[in-house]
């Protein structure tokens, strides 16, 4: 969708200073300086974010959150169910969110971006009242995001590792899911991915098939298998061939969901979250606003035509 009035348009960027990527920590300030009609604000913190939002929130009309997922995730998160537009300057190591809408960390890419004003609308995962936006479960990446948020070390190396040495002490999780009074499944897992867009982050590709803004959900259950395979496992999950696998099942949605489970550990956007007792899923269609950039027209458009 074209806004006619896309070049009057406030854009206010908020920015991660812990983020690693020199556009963020250097250029970005710099590049803003220029244009009266753009503000740049560092957060120092999740709260700080979400204070800067509601501070602000009736003063511009676009929002770009620059850093990871998880300032991602903050931003969307004031902006639900409004007119205001999320934008992203990717700037963490996954960018799952960012990579697949086609930003990219190039800020003049990004302002061209916003000059033109095009914006698409998706929707949004809620779990018991928090919001995804790419992929929530519950499994071995859970487990690993648990973990991960307690390590002083950042980084994709780190987080490799201890995938793997998650992945070696992995036990099935039994998990139950019901939908109007019907179970869809019921069954130990390995991995259980509720999906709005296609992959983890990294171009990790969870659910290959998935569109975020087709007003369904998109699960992914990977079943116990011989650990032996796991190559196989990791060659398909970037290839995006899981579908491929006996051991994988894929079920499309567009009800509200139950989650039965004894395990607590659950993940949202790769953030760590504790849920106990019955876990309630459901689609928001069509709620967030996102800056479309050129590549994501191109990219949208093959999908729907699957060329």
């Amino acid at each position: 969708m074209k806004n006619p009035e896309a070049g009057k348009k406030r854009t206010l960027f908020i920015l991660n200073p812990k983020a690693g990527i020199p556009p963020v920590n250097v250029f970005v300030a710099q590049e803003l300086q220029l244009r009266k009609n753009i503000t740049c604000i560092r957060s120092a913190s999740v709260s700080d974010t979400e204070r800067i939002l509601e501070g602000n929130l009736s003063k511009y009309d676009i929002f770009v959150a620059a850093g990871g997922d998880g300032t991602v995730h903050s931003v969307a998160s004031k902006l639900i169910g409004t007119d205001k537009v999320l934008g992203v300057l990717p700037a963490g190591s996954g960018n799952g969110f960012a990579r697949e809408f086609k930003f990219r960390p190039i800020i003049r890419s990004l302002l061209n971006d916003i000059d033109n004003g095009e914006y698409t609308s998706i929707d949004a995962i809620e779990i018991n009242g928090n919001l995804c936006l790419n992929v929530a479960g519950i499994g071995l990446d859970s487990f690993v995001a648990h973990s991960f948020n307690k390590l002083k070390l950042r980084g994709f190396l780190p987080y490799v590792v201890l995938t793997v040495k998650t992945f070696l002490q992995l036990r099935p999780t039994p998990v139950t899911i019901v939908s109007k009074g019907e179970t869809l499944m019921s069954e130990d897992i390995f991995v259980l991915t509720i999906a709005n867009t296609r992959q983890f982050g990294n171009n990790a590709f969870i659910a290959p098939h998935a569109l975020p803004d087709d007003g369904m959900m998109d699960l992914v259950i990977i079943r116990p298998f011989p650990k032996i395979i796991a190559i196989v496992f990791i060659y398909r999950l970037f290839t995006g061939n899981m579908k491929e696998s006996k051991y994988v099942r894929h079920i499309r949605t567009s009800g509200e969901l139950f989650i039965k489970t004894d395990e607590s550990r659950f993940h949202i956007d790769g953030e760590p979250f504790r849920i106990s007792g019955e876990v309630s899923v459901r689609i928001r269609p069509r709620v967030l606003k996102v800056l479309q950039t050129a590549r994501y027209r191109k990219f949208r458009a093959q999908m729907i035509t699957g060329s």
